[in-house]
């Protein structure tokens, strides 16, 4: 039987953890989100304009050709856009901070993940 569709961010979260348990996949979004970022900031400090377009294709582009590549999975943002958007945000400042691999442990311990965690790459990317 499959789990109910979450109806709360913090009810998405570990679906969003499920769908990104190979350290590839991580750092591709990580990669991802860090190119969206920078063209957004040349963009809006340096020009050109245009650049600013290019942020979620460069962002999108990276994290799906992970899911397609690396994870084998639909992107969660297909189901939950802006709660999708939300949780590379928070991934990516976990990995930051080097906290996601604690972080897949934390929600493997509460019954959480939608996987086994030892089926996790666990590396923080």
């Amino acid at each position: 039987m499959a789990a109910p569709a979450p109806t709360r961010y913090r009810d998405f979260w570990p679906h969003y953890v499920g769908a990104h348990r190979r350290a590839g996949t991580r750092l591709l979004h990580f990669a991802g989100t860090s190119a969206s970022l920078a063209l957004l900031m040349i963009g809006l400090l340096l020009g050109p304009l245009w650049l600013l377009a290019l942020a979620p294709v460069a962002g999108y582009g990276l994290a799906w050709l992970g899911h397609a590549l690396v994870e084998r999975n639909r992107p969660a943002a297909f189901e939950h856009p802006l709660w999708g958007l939300i949780g590379d945000f928070q991934m990516y400042g976990l990995m930051w901070a080097g906290r996601m691999d604690q972080e897949i442990i934390q929600l493997d311990l509460e019954g959480k993940l939608p996987f086994d965690v030892h089926s996790a790459e666990l590396n923080n990317w």
